[in-house]
């Protein structure tokens, strides 16, 4: 288990440096965030609830262990200077990793980025990716349904 979580740590990390270390003409917002959410972002729906959500939509109890994570992927979690890619939430499971942004450009680039090592895929603010733990196991089949189900989460959010 604590393997697991090490490891978890380490890939976020690595990802978090990877992402800030980006090309500034690529960074998607500018460094101070608004203090109202955007329109964009659906009302309720966070990293957390759309964990359980997806696991009860696909018919199992849990994805498997629900870790979050979010030190990971947000230097504001992590005790640091806010970044404008951080992360608002990630909660990693046996199944997805579930990160939650504060907007659905800021989840495009890290898709962008994240998608061209591992499979990540983009749900308006939200990215599933499986990089972590064994979710290498999750099946294609799988990965699309989860995708799907979060797509039809978000959109019944709105």
């Amino acid at each position: 288990m604590r393997t697991r979580t090490t490891a978890a740590a380490v890939t976020g990390a690595a990802l978090l440096l990877a992402l800030v270390a980006c090309n500034p003409q690529d960074q998607p917002v500018p460094e101070s965030k608004p203090s109202e959410p955007s329109s964009n972002q659906p009302a309720g729906l966070t990293a957390k609830s759309a964990a359980a959500g997806l696991a009860d939509a696909t018919g199992v109890k849990t994805l498997g262990d629900p870790q979050n994570n979010t030190a990971g992927c947000s230097q504001k979690a992590a005790g640091e200077k806010p970044h404008a890619n951080d992360c608002t939430a990630l909660i990693t499971t046996d199944t997805v990793s579930i990160y939650e942004f504060d907007t659905p450009k800021v989840a495009a680039h890290w898709v962008k980025q994240m998608g061209k090592q591992q499979d990540w895929r983009q749900v308006g603010r939200f990215a599933l990716a499986w990089g972590a733990r064994n979710q290498d196991l999750t099946s294609d089949e799988r990965r699309a349904e989860l995708t799907k189900e979060l797509g039809d989460m978000v959109a019944k959010a709105k």
